[in-house]
């Protein structure tokens, strides 16, 4: 198995003090916990002030963490030098770019940062910069901001690229252009790490993902993983079928408690579907209606619905 290129560990970081609390501190992080190998996506997924964020910038060393462990290439990235960062490569949320500079003569000036950098030419081809490159960053739009600063991250050919919302602002020709590049840099071997609230993006991307709530990871594995059905009737999807129609949806009861409703005539759905137990139930119920299915199809489950569901137990909490 490789070796992590970026390991977090118990992340704690605190801001403040802050007056209109007292003077108190507010802690953001207060135990992340997630690690992101070579040739691998890694997703941190979380809502409006989660932690996202604020976990990429400790990552990179642009926070210093106040607990925990962190390491990038085998390196502590907040006392590391231009060594360390020149294998890195950074994609900030809000840009990071100078507002007078214009998009071309920025990137040629950040690759000369680079002893062997790639190439800007076909950077800016790909991501379509040619057409703003003499606009200044001030004046682009968002989602032509998020090209740039997308092609500035992969000027100096990193190891580990930091991705905070990639895709945010961007039309749908760009952002699967995006994502294309985002893929080809896996391929290379590029250890990639990036934030997302679009599920839809991360569920396309991701090979490993960690949902981080309140400060804390409080969930991790493959899509696949985290949106297989479990036992836990909370944790359910929903059956439809169809038959003749008038079946006596009354008489049939399930392990997991769900409730069979004939939604428009010959048109069933039953809720709380989560085990073979309830497949077995719903058979035998068939079969002593002497009914047999003319379709039947589960709905997926998505990771919307594992980030829905981890939402709503961190409100009942």
């Amino acid at each position: 198995m490789l070796q992590p290129s970026v390991l977090v560990r118990d992340l704690r970081k605190d801001f403040g003090p802050v007056p209109s609390l007292d003077g108190r501190m507010v802690k953001v992080l207060r135990g992340v916990n997630f690690q992101a190998a070579p040739g691998e996506v890694t997703t941190l997924l979380g809502s409006n002030g989660a932690g996202k964020s604020t976990t990429l910038s400790c990552a990179q060393g642009l926070l210093k963490p106040d607990g925990g462990d962190v390491t990038v290439l085998g390196q502590q990235p907040y006392r590391a030098g231009s060594a360390l960062r020149s294998r890195v490569g950074v994609m900030l949320q809000d840009g990071g770019l100078p507002p007078s500079a214009r998009p071309l003569a920025l990137l040629n000036l950040v690759a000369r940062m680079y002893q062997h950098p790639a190439s800007v030419d076909e950077l800016a081809d790909r991501l379509g910069i040619h057409a703003f490159a003499h606009t200044n960053i001030r004046r682009l739009s968002g989602g032509q901001k998020q090209r740039v600063a997308f092609a500035a991250a992969l000027l100096g050919k990193p190891e580990v690229l930091f991705l905070d919302e990639p895709s945010a602002g961007l039309d749908p020709q760009s952002r699967q252009i995006v994502f294309d590049m985002i893929q080809e840099q896996r391929a290379l071997g590029t250890c990639i790490v990036l934030t997302t609230h679009l599920m839809d993006d991360a569920e396309k991307l991701s090979d490993r993902v960690f949902i981080i709530d309140r400060g804390q990871t409080v969930a991790e594995g493959t899509v696949a993983q985290l949106t297989s059905w479990s036992a836990d009737a909370s944790e359910s999807g929903e059956l439809s079928f169809e038959a003749r129609p008038g079946l006596p949806v009354e008489e049939l009861t399930t392990p997991s408690g769900g409730v069979l409703n004939e939604t428009t005539p010959g048109n069933y759905r039953l809720s709380k579907f989560a085990s073979p137990a309830d497949m077995v139930a719903l058979s035998q119920w068939l079969d002593a209606a002497q009914a047999m299915p003319t379709a039947m199809a589960m709905r997926k489950r998505t990771l919307e619905d594992v980030f829905l569901e981890i939402a709503e137990k961190s409100r009942d909490e």
